[in-house]
């Protein structure tokens, strides 16, 4: 007989009545550092394909500059609000595509349903799902599985679509292209495609990635490439250490990481309670890494993530490879067949810690929203009245950060760009800034650096931060 649909898919009922929990949670977050300097933005420049299409800076997003376009045209109203619901909603169709990805690859009911609802709950994908400009990194891993899907089950005009969708995910963010190599292997991987059929295909992924990269060099572009982006052996290596932390581990990263919020008892405690479902899944049965399906999907863990360990990677990126580590623990579940009892159990204690987590980083990006915005609107009110362009010079914070959930105060104020939002993009029209060291005299320094930008560019105030702090110098 078979069983009801709440005891077969008890995950996707799950996540439905999750999703706007989660929403209702995410959506007083507030826009810090990028939020305020990239695509997703409100955007009200007039709407035509070079500016909206081609290239921004060193990226090729053109879903990016349809949402800050979207939100241009009533910013008070949706941003940040339209961009938390596409994000959020994102987030539990990229679950959706998971559980059929783990259906496609014929997991068991137990493992799938428990590795979907990690996916969806764990601490790992909470930069991504609290932040604001990360539409691109969920739609790009939402694409690259229906590409793998399409490659799996598609007969008629399959290469065709599984490119199409390849392109689509690069389109949302440029590591959906590393979906032309994970669906042939991860395919073989799982004996459904043989090695004749999996030489072919990669050669064929390189061919996606080459036209890809002819593309990049032969159409226009301001090029403009950050120092954090240049590739380095240490940097990489580093880059790897955040990749295993944040992806293997669970614990509250504030507690144990954010300095002014360091708590190790709490830390230790939330890990404490994950560490039985983390010692099953990836300890106790550990050489099943070494058969043929956990080796492909490590390595397709490994593509999915290399072009952030390559340039920059912070808990955001970890969101690329969250779809493998989905695979990893359907099968090490899979493991545990004719014993399941420890692992529900372990599996109850990790998602008590992971509700305790998740709030407490949604919460602290909440109030690093705030800061931003407090700052924003002490800056109006000293300010008095509409000025035209603005200097903003900041003395170096030492407060650490944190991903997005602890963010410094300067970077939450957006550099002073957080102040066209409160006054609903009428002023100030132009802000430049400068970060001057922090030492005794910083603030005389900054003050005569305002007074000669005031004099000689003719700029039409000047904004002093100081922590949280802001000194409206004018003319």
């Amino acid at each position: 007989m078979k069983k009801p649909i709440v005891t077969r898919h008890w995950c996707i009922i799950l996540i439905i009545l999750l999703t706007p929990i989660l929403l209702y949670e995410v959506l007083p977050i507030l826009p810090t550092h990028d939020d305020w300097c990239g695509t997703t933005k409100p955007d009200f420049r007039p709407f035509f394909i070079k500016e909206h299409f081609l290239f921004y800076g060193y990226h090729w997003r053109p879903f990016d500059t349809w949402i800050g376009y979207i939100v241009g045209l009533n910013s008070q109203m949706l941003y940040p609000a339209f961009n938390h619901y596409v994000v959020v909603i994102g987030h539990a169709v990229c679950a959706y595509f998971i559980y059929l990805l783990l259906t496609t690859l014929s997991f068991t009911r137990l493992a799938k349903n428990i590795a979907t609802l990690y996916f969806f709950i764990t601490p790992a994908t909470m930069a991504t799902v609290s932040a604001i400009d990360s539409m691109n990194q969920v739609y790009a891993l939402v694409f690259g599985i229906i590409s793998f899907l399409i490659y799996i089950k598609q007969q008629k005009f399959k290469y065709i679509t599984w490119i199409i969708t390849i392109f689509i995910a690069t389109w949302w963010k440029e590591n959906g292209l590393m979906w032309a190599l994970i669906g042939p292997i991860l395919a073989f991987g799982f004996n459904l495609t043989d090695k004749q059929r999996l030489k072919k295909d990669v050669i064929i992924g390189l061919g996606i990635m080459m036209v890809y990269a002819l593309a990049v060099f032969l159409l226009p572009k301001d090029m403009i490439i950050h120092p954090e982006y240049e590739p380095g052996i240490l940097k990489m290596i580093k880059n790897f250490i955040k990749f295993m932390f944040t992806t293997f581990i669970t614990v509250d990263y504030i507690y144990l990481l954010h300095a002014p919020s360091r708590h190790l008892l709490a830390a230790f405690i939330t890990f404490l309670l994950t560490l039985p479902f983390t010692y099953y899944i990836f300890i106790r049965n550990s050489k099943t890494f070494l058969y043929k399906k956990m080796i492909c999907t490590l390595f397709c863990l490994l593509i999915a993530i290399g072009p952030h360990i390559g340039t920059v990677f912070s808990m955001m990126h970890t969101y690329a490879g969250l779809a493998m580590l989905a695979i990893i623990i359907a099968y090490s579940i899979d493991q545990y067949i004719h014993h399941t009892k420890p692992i529900i159990i372990s599996f109850i204690l990790f998602c008590i810690s992971t509700i305790i987590i998740d709030l407490h980083l949604i919460q602290s990006s909440s109030e690093s929203g705030l800061v931003g915005k407090n700052m924003a609107q002490e800056a109006i009110r000293k300010t008095g009245e509409p000025v035209n362009s603005v200097y903003v010079v900041i003395i170096e914070d030492d407060y650490p950060k944190l991903s997005s959930f602890c963010v410094i105060p300067n970077e939450a104020f957006g550099w002073g760009l957080a102040s066209q939002y409160e006054t609903n993009y009428k002023w100030p029209k132009i802000i430049c800034d400068t970060t001057i060291s922090r030492t005794s005299d910083a603030i005389i320094k900054a003050q005569q650096l305002s007074r000669q930008q005031l004099r000689d560019n003719n700029m039409d105030c000047a904004w002093i931060v100081n922590h949280k702090e802001i000194e409206v110098i004018k003319k």
